[in-house]
Order: structure tokens, then C-alpha cells, then sequence
């Protein structure tokens, strides 16, 4: 019996949901710190730079439509030798982090609502139990999935689209003044460090293959998600710097949303903010959970992960298994400060990567490429800004990145030589049939 297919509205919402998770909730407070009454312009900045980024992935999905999503573009770019095979390891491990980042949100949140302090047994019960859930809930397939985040998205989209729009009324605009800017190199620094948190939209690339009219539904997916979240984002920084001193905002960084709603919606205002951290962090979850056990079971099938992996489970689904158990080990075992650096270096190579691959591709795919060549150096930078933020406020972070990059890269480096294996030169079997028979050229 054949997969039901899944539409605008399901694509729309893991997108969405991928981006709004615990990103916004995490980032913010860092934002009006760097940028002051220019935050919602740093939001700008960073979402500019994905919506270019989007473009290479529209290009890409279309042109080769894979289960394997980014790891396939990779592998159409450059090949299917040891590059290939480190940047996979790196983008998988990065979903690990990145899932283990938004249950810890989610522990945390809870944990505050339930017992009004963060109860260490109590956060990692909620860490370990959401991601549980959703990988049983992921079990049921794809259509399940976006049925799923349909209901999350809307109700988290809902909480937070009344907070802006609440606190729209009681804006003071003068924290918004060009004289209560940062420096403009602040600013831009501000919206390159927090791309983190438009990180999600790439999980469409993995939905190509059970998306119904592929061809008008991916492209306006994409881009309708992040110029969505873009406006979402912007307007909630308004609303925040609106609403607070700059000294409350940084007194609370870390969960200045909650602060923020205050004036407006009183003391509910931190159960209000509550409940929409745990259901933006429970759809990221959900989201990444979908597109990255996924390609976690192609990877492992191609020769890329330890024989164990190999064994055919249903649609993937024991490669989502092991990455909900290894988020679950990072959630309740690691300083999670530290490791979701490495998480954010690891997607910004990716996404650099993919704008390069639709560079070099454009032939194939009908790229433009000035701007998929801007995206690959807007990524770079990115990636610099980050790593120079951190080697001078936070150095340990950048120590561990490294410990994890270098990891990785002997992993695949000692796999790939001992087993004499290498990813297929396509991905996803059922491409590579269309390729055989014929390009389907977008």
C-alpha cells in the first residue's frame, strides 16, 4: 500500500516548526545585548541569510528529490569519497545536538511550570519523555508526522502571535531609536550569531519524496516558511525590546520572553510564554526527529555508519531510533551550553556547503549562480562570526566543537579506510532509477 502523500500545509508546518523551536527562546536575551534597539534588524539579517539559503534548497530538492535531503545534494556536488562521508557524520551529529538542545529546553521549561524551579529529576524526565514520544509518534509514518505538527504549529503559532500582538500596543518606540543602536558591526554580528534559530527550513529537502505536486508545493513551502518566521521573528523582537529596559532584558537573557510578557499579560505571562517554549520545543523535536532519522538510516545503509546500522527496519525508522536515544544520552548528560556550539558550526558548514553545491551544480538544477554563490559566502561568514564570538567570550565552547569535529572526522576517516566502503553515488535508491532512466530536470 502506498505512503499518503502529504501537502502544502503539513511541508509548511515541519519547516515552521523546525525553525520555531528553542532557538528564539534561547537567543533572543544574546540578541538585544549585542544589538540593542537594533534586534529586530539583527533578526533580519540572519533571516535574509537563510531565505538566500532556501533558494539553493529549492533548486536541489527539485532536481534530486531524496529522502537523503542535504546529505544527497552533498554527495551530488562532491562526490561520494571522504569529504562526503565527514560532512554527513557532521550533519548528523548536529541534528543529535541540536534534538538534545530542544528536549533540555523543553526540561527546563517544564520543569519551571510544574514545580516553579528547574528540579533536576523532573528536567531530565521531561527530556528523556518528549523525545520518547515523538519517535514513537514518528513511527507512524510521515503522514502521521505532519498531521502532528499541523496541531502543534498552530497552537504554538497562536500563543506567540498573540504575545506580539498584545504587546504591540504598549511598544515604547524610543528603545527602538537609531541613537539606541549598536554599532552597526554589533548588529550584524547579532543577527550572523543567532542564525541558529532559522536553522529547521532544511528538513523540507527530506519530505521530496511523500510531498504531493513536489514541483509548485516545495518552492512555495520553503520560502513561505522562512519569510513567515522571519516576519514572526522580527516582530516578536519588537515587541520585546518595546516592552523591557535593556538592563531588564540582560538581567533575564534567558528567558526573556517570559520577562517580556509580563507588562502586558501580568504574572500568567510566564505560564502563557511556558507553554508556547514547551509546544515550539516538543514541534522542533518532532520536525528533526523526521528528517534527521531519516537520513540517519540512508547514511548508515550506504556504508557510512557501523555495520549494526545496516539491518533494513521500516522506512528508515531504526535510524530515527538511535538518534532519539543519542539525544536523549546528550539532553541528560552534557553541559549543553558548550556542545550546541558545535551543533551551530556543524549546520553553518552544511548550509554553506549546499550553496555551493547548487554553485556548482547550476546546470543541473537551473541555479542562479550569484545567488547561490552569495549564499555560500554569507555561510562562511557566518561560521567565522561565530567562532570569533565564542574564542573571545566563551573559549571552552569552541574546545569542545573541536573535540567534536575532530571526532567525527577520525570516525569517518577510520571507518572509510578499515571497511573499504564509501556512500553510493546516490543516496536514495529511488533517484537513482529516475536518474537512469532519465534527469528530471526542474
Amino acid at each position: 500500500m502506498e505512503q499518503k502523500k502529504i501537502g502544502f500545509i503539513e511541508v509548511f508546518s515541519i519547516g515552521v516548526g523546525g525553525m520555531v523551536g528553542g532557538g528564539i527562546f534561547a537567543v533572543l536575551g544574546l540578541t538585544i545585548d549585542l544589538a540593542k534597539g537594533a534586534a529586530p534588524i539583527a533578526f533580519f539579517i540572519a533571516g535574509f541569510i537563510a531565505l538566500v539559503t532556501a533558494y539553493s534548497y529549492v533548486k536541489l530538492s527539485l532536481r534530486y528529490p531524496s529522502e537523503g535531503g542535504s546529505i544527497e545534494f552533498i554527495v551530488q556536488a562532491f562526490g561520494n569519497g571522504l569529504f562526503s562521508s565527514i560532512i554527513n557524520n557532521l550533519l548528523l551529529i548536529s541534528y543529535v545536538i541540536m534534538l538534545a538542545l530542544y528536549a533540555y529546553a523543553f526540561g527546563s521549561y517544564g520543569s519551571a511550570l510544574i514545580a516553579g524551579t528547574d528540579v533536576v529529576w523532573i528536567h531530565k524526565a521531561l527530556a528523556a519523555g518528549v523525545i520518547l514520544v515523538f519517535m514513537l509518534i514518528n513511527l507512524l509514518g510521515a503522514f502521521m508526522t505532519g498531521r502532528t505538527e499541523d496541531v502543534m504549529v498552530f497552537i504554538k503559532l497562536a500563543i506567540l502571535i498573540v504575545f506580539a500582538a498584545v504587546g504591540t500596543a504598549s511598544i515604547d518606540m524610543t528603545h527602538m531609536a537609531p541613537q539606541q543602536w549598536m554599532p552597526m558591526p554589533s548588529v550584524v554580528t547579532g543577527g550572523l550569531i543567532i542564525f541558529l534559530a532559522y536553522e529547521g527550513f532544511e528538513l523540507i529537502a527530506n519530505t521530496a519524496r511523500d510531498v504531493k505536486n513536489p514541483e509548485k508545493t516545495l518552492p512555495w513551502a520553503y520560502y513561505s516558511a522562512v519569510i513567515f518566521v522571519i516576519i514572526l521573528y522580527v516582530w516578536i523582537a519588537a515587541v520585546t525590546v518595546g516592552n523591557l529596559t535593556f538592563a531588564e532584558a540582560k538581567t533575564a537573557q534567558d528567558y526573556v520572553l517570559a520577562v517580556a510578557a509580563e507588562p502586558f499579560f501580568g504574572k500568567a505571562g510566564f505560564i502563557i510564554i511556558g507553554i508556547a517554549a514547551l509546544l515550539s520545543t516538543a514541534s522542533a523535536i518532532n520536525a528533526t526527529l523526521y528528517g534527521g532519522g531519516r537520513t540517519s538510516y540512508l547514511v548508515a545503509r550506504y556504508g557510512e555508519l557501523p555495520s549494526r546500522f545496516e539491518k533494513k527496519f521500516k522506512n528508515g525508522y531504526e535510524g530515527m531510533i538511535i538518534i532519539a536515544l543519542l539525544g536523549i544520552i546528550f539532553a541528560t548528560s552534557f553541559d549543553l551550553d558548550n556542545i550546541s556550539v558545535a551543533g551551530s558550526i556543524g549546520f553553518l558548514v552544511v548550509f554553506s556547503l549546499v550553496n555551493v553545491a547548487n554553485f556548482k551544480l547550476y546546470r543541473e538544477t537551473g541555479g542562479n549562480r550569484f545567488i547561490s554563490g552569495g549564499g555560500a559566502l554569507l555561510g562562511i561568514s557566518a561560521t567565522a562570526v561565530l567562532i570569533g564570538h565564542n574564542l573571545i567570550h566563551s573559549p571552552r565552547s569552541l574546545m569542545t566543537s573541536g573535540i567534536v569535529i575532530f571526532a567525527v572526522s577520525v570516525f569517518s576517516l577510520t571507518y572509510y579506510s578499515l571497511k573499504k566502503k564509501r556512500l553510493a553515488p546516490y543516496i536514495d535508491k529511488d533517484l537513482e532509477k529516475e536518474e537512469v532512466l532519465g534527469p528530471k530536470k526542474s
